[in-house]
């Protein structure tokens, strides 16, 4: 008996082995144990299909969708919020602090009549000029456009920063190069109690300004004039959230007003003081000094800006 069962095992184990080889090539394994090599299979997987070029976006600063097939007309900027008609000039002034101190600040922002291709949508070209206590501090060039719902789209800058008469520093940023995107600078109609929107995403210059609508139907004078139904809105970034500033928008004329709240270092405040239609020989030496910051962009962005088209006057 000792050696009976010993033997009947020996039998049964050889059955058993050959059995289950025959139907291990029919039958999947319905064991609850997991594969070992299952976990390290699909660890492979879930790092294939994780983006590397996509830019680091916080859940919080969601970007809107960009469509190039939904900008028909984009030049026509016609949003009573911000209204871009070629040839005007909205002259700003005011004061902002340093140490402690006002220093007198404006800033002359002019619609050009000049048109930039960006992202295969034809930007309208705005031209920036800033002065600190009388001197030239920013000059700049903008580009927006008008989708066929009318939002006012921003679609990149090239901004030149000066100390002492010298060039310090041009944070260009351009959607489709170094991980730009392209934001909304006005919606066509905004509301209150909604979450604030991006006005694009430049994270190779640190570039992440959104916008929210904190009032509505507002009443404001500045020099130019006063005005019913104001809009305004809160502009933050993500590396600043707690720095707010503040902008007033009149319908049909756009920004009026520009103050701040919150921890704003600079803590701006710039009243409207003209609101100016250029004639066509004011027009023509903006433009001109818009080409010519433009030429500047293409010499020192060689990754960016020299890869765009260049600028174009608008067709009358």
């Amino acid at each position: 008996m000792r050696q009976f069962f010993p033997k009947i095992s020996v039998v049964l184990a050889l059955l058993l082995i050959i059995a289950t080889s025959a139907c291990g090539n029919t039958t999947p394994n319905t064991s609850t144990e997991p594969a070992p090599a299952a976990p390290a299979e699909t660890e492979g997987a879930e790092a294939e299909t994780v983006p590397t070029e996509e830019p680091a976006v916080d859940p919080e600063f969601a970007l809107p969708d960009f469509d190039a097939a939904t900008f028909d007309n984009p030049t026509k900027i016609d949003n009573q919020w911000f209204p871009m008609n070629p040839g005007t000039q909205y002259v700003f002034e005011g004061f902002t602090n340093e140490a402690g101190r006002q220093i007198p600040h404006s800033l002359i922002f002019t619609v050009t009549d000049l048109t930039k291709e960006i992202l295969g949508v034809r930007t309208v070209v705005a031209y920036i000029v800033d002065y600190s206590d009388g001197q030239l501090v920013e000059a700049e060039i903008a580009f927006y456009a008008q989708d066929n719902d009318g939002n006012v789209w921003f679609m990149g800058e090239h901004p030149e920063v000066y100390e002492g008469g010298k060039m310090v520093e041009a944070p260009t940023w351009i959607p489709g190069f170094k991980g730009a995107q392209a934001g909304i600078v006005m919606k066509v109609d905004p509301q209150l109690d909604l979450p604030s929107y991006a006005q694009g995403w430049g994270p190779a210059v640190n570039w992440t300004d959104r916008g929210q609508v904190v009032a509505k139907g507002e009443q404001t004078c500045v020099p130019a004039d006063c005005y019913e139904d104001v809009l305004v809105t809160e502009e933050f970034s993500q590396s600043e959230p707690d720095a707010f500033q503040v902008k007033y928008y009149a319908p049909g004329v756009g920004n009026v007003r520009v103050g701040w709240r919150g921890d704003d270092a600079s803590r701006e405040e710039l009243e409207l003081t003209e609101l100016i239609q250029l004639s066509l020989e004011a027009l023509t030496e903006v433009r001109a000094a818009a080409l010519a910051l433009e030429a500047h962009a293409y010499e020192i962005s060689k990754e960016v800006y020299n890869q765009t088209m260049p600028s174009e006057q608008l067709s009358r």
